[in-house]
């Protein structure tokens, strides 16, 4: 269930936040914020971000109706509780950790895996994705451009991470019960190449659905449906994937030895 308890910043006669409430929800505050609930456990609310994982693949609206209440009571759209980060984090480290057990790799070839996974794919990808998707909505899909609305960045990431949970339990979890054993997806048979790449379908289908969800939500925003457009090319590639027999997680086991070596 969601929270109940309302807040509603302090204003002036004129309708604006006065100078004490217009500092505290300046960019800068919220990151300070932010950051220091980071190192703070005990503050965080686990089980709140436990569900918004489950409905992430259940029902992702559900999700993105609570950043409106939090919009409507806390005056941001993006999380102020790092609770999820913290436990994507978690899965992020010990599947990647399960990912090279899988493909038979040895401690340190563990330790380089999971820190290239982690700085580079997780957060250097994510923050340029996060960056350019900020940009391109702030400029591209405002319908009116005015200084009262715009999306915020830490909301962008928070897309971001969210799209990318579903992605992550996909392809480096449920996945990896099948490379070497059940369906042999690591080696050159048909059915392997099938049911690997459609994993791989469904997971990016997924990042593509709950990213358009995510900033349909916001109310000043426009033509926010393009950003469903690249279904259209993820069918084409998987249908031509299984014509030419291009197996996707063959070439993510062969990219992430590679990275080790």
């Amino acid at each position: 269930m969601l929270p109940t308890t309302a807040y509603s910043p302090q204003t002036q006669g004129n309708g604006s936040l006065n100078s004490r409430d217009a500092a505290r929800h300046t960019a800068g505050a919220k990151r300070h914020k932010y950051l220091r609930r980071l190192f703070r456990f005990r503050a965080m609310d686990f089980e709140f971000a436990v569900w918004q994982m489950l409905y992430l693949f259940t029902s992702p609206q559900k999700v993105y109706r609570n950043f409106h209440y939090r919009k409507q009571t806390k005056d941001q759209w993006a999380r102020d509780d790092p609770a999820f980060l913290v436990l994507l984090s978690i899965w992020l480290c010990v599947s990647t950790l399960g990912f090279a057990f899988v493909l038979g790799m040895g401690f340190l070839e563990m330790i380089k895996l999971l820190l290239w996974v982690v700085f580079i794919d997780c957060i250097g990808v994510g923050l340029l994705i996060s960056t350019l998707m900020w940009v391109i909505s702030n400029k591209y899909l405002m319908k009116q451009q005015s200084k009262d609305y715009d999306v915020e960045w830490g909301y962008a990431f928070d897309v971001h991470l969210n799209a990318f949970y579903p992605l992550l339990v996909i392809l480096h979890f449920i996945q990896l019960f099948f490379i070497n054993h059940i369906v042999f997806i690591n080696h050159d048979w048909f059915i392997g190449c099938f049911f690997g790449n459609t994993l791989w379908l469904i997971a990016v289908g997924y990042y593509i659905y709950i990213t358009f969800l995510g900033y349909s939500a916001l109310p000043f925003l426009k033509n926010t449906v393009i950003m469903l457009y690249p279904f259209a090319l993820l069918v084409l590639l998987y249908i031509l994937s299984l014509g030419l027999g291009w197996n996707f997680t063959k070439g993510l086991c062969w990219f992430y030895k590679f990275r080790v070596q």
